[in-house]
C-alpha cells in the first residue's frame, strides 16, 4: 500500500476568520497575508493506492464547481479541477477510485466530488465507481443544516450522493468496506466530523487541526460551530495520537502535509514535517 498526499484546488481566505478570536499580532507570526488580509489555504487530499486491492481517496478538496462570481468570493486560485490532474500524476482517473472517505461535507472538503463549472450546465457527480463514506451524524447536519452553517453545504451534492445509491453512512469505529481504517468523531467544528486513522500511522485531522498553527490548543477558527468544545476535543485528540505515536495529516496547511506530534513545556507542537508525503507500507 502506498500513501500519497495529493493537491486539490487552493484558496485565499481571510486570515482573521481562519484564526477566530486570536489577534493579528499573534497569528501574523505564523502566516503571511495579501493586501486583502487573505492567507493561502491548501485543499490537500490523501490517496491510498492498492489499499487491500482498492484505491481509496480521503477528501476531494474544494474542486472547481463554483461559478465565476463565487469562485472569486471564495478566493479559488485555479480554473481547472486540480485534483483530477493530481490523480493523473499517479496514473489514476476519478473512475479508478473505489472509495471516497469524507470527513465532512463542507464545500471546501467535498466540492471536488463535482465536475468543473460549465456555463448553463449543472455539475455532475464524479468518481462513478466509488462508494462515498460519510458519518451518519454529519449527514443529518448536511441535509438539515443550521442557519449558522447552511452556506457551507452544497444541496445539489447532497442530492447527487443520495441518488447515486453508493452513499455509505458510518457511525462506528470501523466499517466492513474499509476494515483497516479506524474512525474517530468530533463535533466542535461541525457535528459528526469523521477522522480516519490509516494504517495506524496517519490520522486525518480535517478542520479540527487545519494546519501547523492550529496545533496550538487555544487556537480555533471563526468557522467552528462550538469553539470551546473543539479545543477540548483537540486536546484529547493530540494526547491520544501522541501516545499512539501517530502522525497528523493536514488538509489546509500549504507547506506541511504530514507531521509528528511533540509535547514541549506542556505545549503541543509538530516535528518531522513533510511537505509532500509519499510512503510505502
Amino acid at each position: 500500500m502506498n500513501l500519497v498526499s495529493v493537491m486539490g484546488n487552493s484558496q485565499m481566505l481571510d486570515a482573521g476568520a481562519m484564526f477566530g478570536n486570536a489577534p493579528k499580532a499573534l497569528w501574523s507570526r505564523w502566516v503571511e497575508v495579501d493586501e486583502l488580509n487573505r492567507m493561502h489555504i491548501a485543499c490537500r487530499c490523501l490517496l491510498a493506492k492498492d489499499f487491500n486491492g482498492k484505491n481509496v481517496l480521503f477528501e476531494t478538496g474544494i474542486g472547481a464547481f463554483f461559478e465565476p462570481k463565487l469562485k472569486h468570493r471564495f478566493g479559488i486560485n485555479e480554473h481547472y479541477h486540480v485534483l483530477l490532474d493530481s490523480l493523473k500524476i499517479h496514473g489514476l482517473t476519478d473512475a479508478d477510485i473505489d472509495i471516497v472517505v469524507l470527513s465532512h461535507l463542507h464545500f471546501d472538503h467535498a466540492g471536488g466530488l463535482l465536475s468543473t463549472y460549465q456555463e448553463g450546465k449543472e455539475p455532475e457527480l464524479l468518481f462513478p465507481n466509488a462508494q462515498y463514506m460519510v458519518s451518519s451524524e454529519h449527514w443529518q447536519r448536511a441535509t438539515d443544516p443550521h442557519p449558522r452553517d447552511k452556506a457551507s453545504f452544497i444541496p445539489l451534492l447532497n442530492q447527487l450522493l443520495k441518488d447515486s445509491g453508493r452513499l455509505v453512512l458510518v457511525d462506528k469505529e470501523s466499517h466492513k468496506i474499509l476494515p483497516d481504517v479506524t474512525f474517530e468523531y468530533t463535533n466542535g467544528h461541525t457535528p459528526g466530523m469523521m477522522h480516519a486513522v490509516v494504517n495506524q500511522d496517519v490520522v486525518f485531522c480535517a478542520d479540527l487541526i487545519p494546519g501547523k498553527a492550529w496545533v496550538h490548543v487555544p487556537i480555533s477558527m471563526g468557522y467552528d460551530r462550538f469553539p470551546e468544545l473543539l479545543i477540548d476535543e483537540k486536546t484529547e485528540f493530540l494526547q491520544r495520537h501522541l501516545k499512539a505515536k501517530q502522525r497528523l495529516f493536514f488538509t489546509h496547511d500549504p507547506d506541511i502535509a504530514v507531521a509528528g506530534i511533540i509535547l514541549d513545556n506542556n505545549r503541543y507542537n509538530t516535528s518531522q514535517e513533510i511537505k509532500e508525503f509519499n510512503q510505502e507500507y
